[in-house]
């Protein structure tokens, strides 16, 4: 798996690690078992703090994404009541439905940002 953090698009990186993970997890890039980066390593492939990735990793593990063990490092995990596909493109569209809003974007606009990221 592949995490690319974008300083310049007003996510915070913490959220996009975050995000990613659970993306990679959900769609079986990332299976259950499967050990993610120390966080110092990751943060320094990143070039984020190891602060930021310590946050991006607690709070997938408030939410069940992954676990934590001194002698196994973390792992990918299935939450109880995981989410699915639909449920997480809802959520995905409500983020962004918000963002387009608080940028001032009509629906037409919004729209075609989104066919734009499609490549269509």
């Amino acid at each position: 798996m592949k995490i690319v953090v974008d300083t310049e698009n007003g996510v915070p990186p913490w959220r996009q690690v975050h995000d990613q993970v659970i993306r990679a997890a959900t769609t079986g890039a990332l299976p259950e078992g499967t050990r993610l980066p120390p966080i110092r390593r990751l943060a320094r492939d990143l070039g984020l703090a190891s602060g930021t990735v310590a946050r991006a990793y607690r709070e997938l593990e408030a939410a069940g994404w992954v676990a934590t063990a001194r002698a196994r490092g973390t792992v990918v995990t299935v939450p109880s009541g995981r989410p699915d596909r639909s449920a997480l493109l809802a959520a995905a569209a409500a983020e962004f439905a918000a963002q387009a809003s608080d940028l001032g974007a009509d629906l037409p606009t919004a729209l075609e940002a989104v066919r734009a990221a499609y490549g269509s």
